[in-house]
């Protein structure tokens, strides 16, 4: 069964939700739903149950007084002690809701630390314990005859349905899609595609007496079932705070608590996708999309897609034959807040079995595209153009047909470009499976360099988008005292043109071949034959399969840079844009990621990557980037710092209505520092005698083409990532005799802390050619279980000696190391390569 919330699309930005006060519930449990669906030209029976599941209110027949029931789902538990529940009328047999007021209990337990530490971070408490009065529940199982036992008859059923009707009706378009993934199969006869054990689900919407209004949810067919949060509104943006999501029964190794092993199975593979697409600009696309289709499962008779919500489906045929869609559900509360409701449903009456390819044919249109400036357009919905499963590994065919004049650069091999007519036609194949597929559109003129066989090729327009920063005119020149009692104009330098983009294509391609030289040298070769990169607007950037979509702000040439941001150090983060994106082509493109969990490595391999580049060229730049990194996660956001917000592997929930920019700072920043630290720690592990020798990255770059070798068109997870370095450990790196990184991993990687280091009674003891120091390393602002390798140096005659590497295990750790002769001075880590408040 397709999962309604699987984590798809790349760096997905959630969705705006509303949340409405209505005056008779006068609390905040009402989310405002987000528009119609688009229906289909008939009405078949899949839209019909969708819509009965959307709307249904409830049941003057099914009202009860409760006492002492309980739902329990895994480490959920709901205690009904009293009050009036009203079950939701029947919906082609099934009975899917209830709302409930009186006198109740939630409890949910999280698993482990993290989870612990999130639901504190936004609870103040590491057991969602709540008393409530009103919940609203939605469950696709036998809810109403497992509670029947702990109901009785009450009078004032039709009083309680007129005041809670409005607010069951307003919910229910929530998880109306979801129960039509379970109730499909029925309409044809069908068995369910999954067995009644296999596909539980259970979502409430709860008013909490301390915690205001919050969702709990468990859904036996995701990965992480269970997973509480809440919307919160701040400064006029809506968010939703995830506060915690585990899986049950949860792993019981720790170094795999967030390894959700493998990544995440669709119930169906897209091998290859044909689109046909005719655009006229400034933003209509028209397209045919074919899907060669192979299921996993037998039986389905319902399949999603993303597709943008901006475009309408026209038609949908399955080799050859009609078939009903619904597309843009409307989806709202959580699932709005989480990805957006670019959902498209496709309804197969007969199923299909299991191995049994089909093809799928979807025609849509729409306004997906926008235009920043006169030439400069740019498709918003880069990863819902077309129908698709998420990032997953699949060939394209892509045709386009577009005005003459206008220059289109798509992803993959353009093998024909020609004119018909008065249009363009341009093809573009993969030449790989690729994850996404993605295009651009403008008035380019193009540079092109070359790196090797591969050619660099950069799109610009001449002109930025509007509300681009205007360049600073410098100050007014004095009048000399002399002049002033004459009628002389005051000078001034004239106003700054507005910067082409164009005019520094040949600059940006440079340093994109530059890079993409580097990292075929350190990781293997560049996956593809070409690479393009296109201008895009704004400040955000993002590399794809050979195709990058680069802000204007990388199109800047230093001088204009700094004529539009004033912060040096923004300025250098800026200029690594390039490097960064073209690392993607290795580390998001090539290798994906495996589940939100572990997006952090792909942006942490990228953006350290791209450092790395920089260090060769200049060691002072990188170590600035560095410690902004450090300084960005130790900001302050009232009584928080950012890095509170939690460690890389929650992902884009890091960034919550208290943290907002926490998901940025902590899987680039913290991330880059994690493989800097591995990085080092490899670099030292062959002892002072090997540094001495002289310092080299053999061993971390080997495990990175490993990496490469071993992943290539798969997907990472963290712990894999983190095994990858343990075959090349050095035995000084063996923590308690093992060549294992699970300390690191619990600790570093699933931690947040940023500890700071002491040395404490430090002594000294001359022997022959030597001297033996012991002592105490102190390590404060970190749990007690926090392990650390740290480096130690002996500071002789004004210099730094590297003397090796002691672990530091919880607040306090002796050691003993020996050192140069009459050495009386120790140093940690003078040459920061610990993330570390020091």
């Amino acid at each position: 069964m397709t999962n309604v919330l699987a984590q798809t699309g790349r760096q997905k930005r959630p969705g705006l939700a509303g949340i409405a006060l209505t005056a008779a519930l006068a609390l905040a449990l009402t989310w405002v739903c987000a528009g119609q669906a688009t229906r289909p030209a008939t009405s078949g029976p899949a839209e019909s149950l969708y819509l009965k599941l959307h709307s249904v209110g409830l049941d003057k027949s099914r009202v009860y007084a409760v006492r002492d029931a309980s739902l329990d789902r895994g480490a959920i538990h709901i205690s009904l002690d009293s009050g009036t529940i009203a079950f939701t009328e029947s919906v082609d047999g099934h009975i899917t809701g209830a709302f409930f007021n009186g006198d109740a209990e939630i409890l949910v337990m999280p698993p482990n630390n993290e989870e612990r530490a999130s639901l504190v971070f936004f609870t103040g408490a590491a057991i969602l314990e709540e008393r409530f009065s009103v919940a609203y529940f939605r469950f696709n199982d036998d809810t109403f005859s497992k509670l029947a036992p702990a109901l009785r008859p009450t009078e004032n059923a039709e009083s309680f349905v007129s005041e809670w009707n409005p607010a069951a009706q307003n919910l229910a378009g929530d998880d109306a899609l979801r129960l039509l993934l379970s109730f499909s199969n029925q309409l044809s006869g069908m068995p369910p595609a999954l067995p009644p054990d296999k596909d539980r689900f259970l979502h409430a919407f709860i008013q909490g007496e301390r915690l205001g209004t919050f969702e709990v949810r468990y859904d036996s067919t995701l990965q992480e079932q269970i997973s509480a949060g809440q919307h919160k509104a701040e400064k006029g943006i809506d968010y939703y705070d995830t506060w915690t999501s585990f899986a049950v029964p949860a792993p019981r190794n720790a170094q795999t608590d967030h390894d959700l092993s493998e990544s995440p199975v669709s119930d169906l593979d897209v091998s290859r996708f044909r689109i046909q697409a005719r655009i006229q600009p400034p933003t209509q696309l028209e397209a045919t999309a074919t899907l060669s289709i192979t299921p996993h499962s037998s039986g389905q008779t319902l399949l999603l897609f993303e597709l943008s919500r901006l475009l309408e489906v026209h038609s949908a045929e399955v080799d050859g034959h009609p078939v009903e869609f619904i597309h843009n559900p409307s989806i709202t509360g959580s699932q709005l807040a989480r990805r957006g409701d670019d959902l498209l449903a496709i309804y197969l009456p007969q199923g299909i079995p299991s191995g049994r390819p089909i093809e799928l044919t979807i025609q849509y249109s729409g306004s997906v595209l926008s235009e920043a400036a006169n030439g400069l357009l740019y498709v918003g919905e880069r990863g819902t153009w077309y129908p698709n499963i998420g990032f997953a590994m699949s060939s394209f065919d892509l045709e386009f047909r577009y005005p003459l004049g206008w220059t289109l650069v798509a992803t993959g091999h353009e093998t024909t470009n020609q004119t018909v007519g008065n249009e363009q036609l341009s093809r573009w194949v993969s030449e790989r499976p690729v994850p996404v597929a993605g295009f651009n559109l403008g008035r380019y003129s193009r540079a092109a360099t070359q790196v090797g066989p591969i050619a660099v090729k950069t799109y610009a327009t001449s002109t930025v988008e509007r509300g681009f920063p205007r360049p600073a005119t410098k100050e007014l020149i004095p009048i000399p005292d002399i002049f002033k009692d004459r009628q002389v104009a005051p000078l001034a330098e004239p106003t700054p043109a507005p910067p082409s983009p164009s005019e520094n294509s040949q600059m940006v391609g440079a340093t994109a071949a530059r890079a993409l030289d580097f990292y075929q040298q350190n990781f293997g070769p560049f996956p593809y034959r070409e690479l393009s990169l296109t201008q895009f607007p704004g400040r955000a950037s993002q590399g794809w399969p050979g195709l990058v979509f680069l802000s204007s702000y990388a199109f800047l040439s230093s001088r204009e840079l700094e004529q539009v941001e004033s912060d040096p150090k923004v300025r250098l983060m800026t200029q690594q844009v390039i490097a960064h994106e073209t690392a993607h082509q290795w580390w998001g493109d090539l290798i994906l990621w495996n589940s939100y969990r572990d997006q952090w490595t792909m942006e942490a391999l990228a953006n350290y990557s791209a450092l790395m580049l920089l260090e060769s060229r200049n060691p002072l730049q990188f170590r600035t980037i560095l410690g902004q990194y450090r300084d960005s996660l130790l900001a302050k956001n009232e009584d928080v710092t950012v890095a509170d917000a939690g460690p890389v592997t929650l992902g884009a929930r890091l960034s919550s209505s208290r943290l907002p920019q926490a998901y940025d700072a902590i899987s680039y920043g913290r991330g880059t520092w994690l493989l800097h630290m591995l990085r080092t720690m490899l670099r030292d592990g062959g002892g002072a005698s090997s540094r001495r020798k002289g310092s080299t990255d053999d061993l971390f770059l080997r495990s990175l083409r490993k990496l490469r070798t071993q992943y290539e068109g798969k997907s990472l997870s963290t712990a894999q990532l983190i095994a990858a370095f343990e075959p090349d450990l050095p035995r000084s790196l063996w923590y308690e005799g093992h060549p294992s990184l699970a300390w690191f991993y619990n600790g570093w990687v699933n931690g947040s802390a940023i500890p700071k280091f002491e040395l404490r009674d430090l002594k000294f003891a001359d022997k022959t050619g030597a001297t033996t120091v012991t002592g105490v390393i102190v390590q404060k602002e970190a749990p007690d279980s926090l392990v650390t390798s740290v480096p130690l140096y002996a500071s002789v005659a004004g210099r730094s000696i590297f003397l090796g590497r002691v672990f530091a295990e919880g607040p306090e750790t002796s050691f003993h190391i020996s050192a140069p002769h009459q050495t009386r001075k120790i140093l940690i880590d003078p040459e920061h390569t610990l993330l570390s408040r020091n």
